[in-house]
């Protein structure tokens, strides 16, 4: 049998906007002689699409809400204004995110902090700013405190859980509290009488690994239990934060996804021709002659995202228990949730030039841009979806090629997966990466080399045509007293 040799595609769900400017040549030299390569580029009336379809969600079902918009998924602060214009918060895990919050005049009582690690510094901003701050673990709750009581002040603190019951399992996680000790804890600590006297309780937080509605579901269904528990304690909970992970669809076709996932798995094996650098199989591996592991990426193709994802987590029923939105009504209890990648979709593109096209010695096409991998980087182990080409009209001539990066790395392959185009790059042509705003343009970008960070530019409002000066340019960088 003949080795299957033609790539799967994996073609992107891309907005009106992105088509335009990558049809826009001379809109795109114009950028890049302006600001260099690489860029990201901000659509911000995206993000009031994304705020608009979760606010539906909970006023269907009649469930005080508010939103906080979590910064770490990307640092531009118009994101961080955009959000503060649509009135909702802004969920900060850094020093630097919450002074930058500050700074932008977000109000503080829509501001939390959530961060892994809580430093002194961090805390004590939080303190003089009457900011919410999410705890984690008795270490916090005591330097909190100890903060609080030295300048005098109340603080409100939500504390956050883990260790949820599912109908087969108890969920791991190293963050929080676990549920079985958590209550007694908040109720034996935070009363005027209790330990932690200048912490003022206000409400639960969960934020779970994985994308599950029904573990969010049962999570949600437990918090609210707990709520009913600590109000017989004297303890109100205001809020209860459901965090984000909330599932986007990046692509067009379950066909194609699925496509891709046969053909990765074949080429492992031997069956057909790589279709990634070096054969990566992504997660998967031969071991003992049979195919063994999991795609280790996002699940970029999925029904049950957004709006529907939300719906899910709000309608589950728990061990056949009222649901969360039944349970939730004639309760004052706010229900927060703080999506990053979920409030950016179809928000950001990242370009970049190219600089030279090679093959190497097995014969393959590299073509090299100007960027490196930590500029499109994120926990999974390939970003799978189609660039798009801005090509120099050039008669149609097929081929396969890998996009490698700046960094004097073998293993700087911006896309791990092979492509195919229609024709090969030029120098000087852009290639555009769809959907990067949400954990991408900046979750791990570096400045080895010395290279300069990418510039982020950002669109205010939707036009047919722009010009360059309707891009404005993000610093992305703090002057405050930091």
């Amino acid at each position: 049998m003949k080795p299957v040799t033609e790539l799967p595609a994996l073609a992107p769900v891309v907005s009106d906007w992105m088509l335009n400017l990558m049809a826009d040549k001379i809109l795109l030299d114009s950028l890049f002689e302006t600001w260099g390569s690489p860029l990201n580029i901000h659509y911000l009336p995206a993000v009031d699409k994304n705020i608009h379809t979760f606010r539906k969600v909970f006023e269907k079902h009649g469930i005080p809400h508010q939103l906080f918009y979590a910064r770490k998924a990307n640092k531009c602060k118009s994101l961080v204004k955009r959000s503060k214009e649509n009135g909702i918060g802004v969920d900060t895990a850094s020093f630097r995110e919450c002074l930058e919050a500050l700074e932008a005049g977000v109000n503080p009582d829509l501001l939390v902090v959530t961060a892994a690690v809580k430093t002194e510094k961090l805390l004590k901003l939080a303190v003089e700013n009457n900011v919410l701050v999410i705890l984690d673990n008795r270490d916090e709750c005591d330097l909190l405190n100890s903060i609080a009581k030295k300048h005098n002040k109340q603080t409100p603190v939500g504390f956050r859980v883990s260790g949820f019951y599912t109908d087969t399992e108890k969920l791991y996680s190293r963050f929080g509290f676990d549920i079985d000790e958590v209550l007694s804890f908040i109720a034996s600590n935070c009363s005027r009488q209790g330990k932690y006297s200048h912490l003022t309780y206000r409400g639960l937080h969960f934020h779970l690994n994985g994308y599950s509605t029904e573990e969010r579901g049962a999570a949600l269904n437990q918090c609210i239990s707990m709520a009913e528990k600590l109000n017989s304690h004297g303890l109100n909970t205001r809020f209860i934060d459901i965090g984000g992970g909330v599932l986007v669809n990046y692509l067009k076709s379950e066909d194609e996804w699925e496509c891709f996932r046969r053909e990765l798995k074949k080429a492992v094996k031997g069956e057909r021709k790589e279709i990634t650098f070096n054969n990566d199989g992504l997660g998967y591996q031969m071991i003992d002659n049979k195919i063994q592991g999991a795609l280790e990426t996002y699940p970029f193709f999925n029904e049950g995202n957004g709006d529907v994802f939300l719906e899910k987590v709000l309608n589950y029923r728990y061990k056949n228990r009222n649901s969360a939105s039944e349970l939730l009504q004639g309760r004052n209890i706010e229900i927060r949730m703080e999506p990053g990648r979920s409030l950016l979709n179809q928000v950001g593109m990242t370009l970049a030039r190219v600089v030279f096209r090679k093959k190497d010695m097995g014969g393959r096409w590299l073509v090299g841009l100007e960027m490196n991998m930590s500029q499109l980087q994120s926990s999974s182990a390939d970003f799978l979806l189609d660039p798009l080409i801005a090509f120099v009209p050039t008669p149609k001539q097929p081929v396969e090629v890998y996009f490698s990066g700046a960094y004097c790395l073998e293993r700087d392959i911006v896309l791990k997966r092979k492509i195919a185009l229609p024709n090969l790059p030029k120098i000087g042509d852009v290639v555009g990466f769809v959907n990067t705003a949400g954990y991408m343009m900046h979750f791990f970008e570096t400045q080895a080399h010395l290279f300069e960070l990418s510039v982020n530019l950002s669109l205010q409002t939707s036009k047919e045509k722009y010009e360059t000066r309707d891009f404005e340019n993000d610093v992305c960088v703090s002057y405050g007293n930091s």
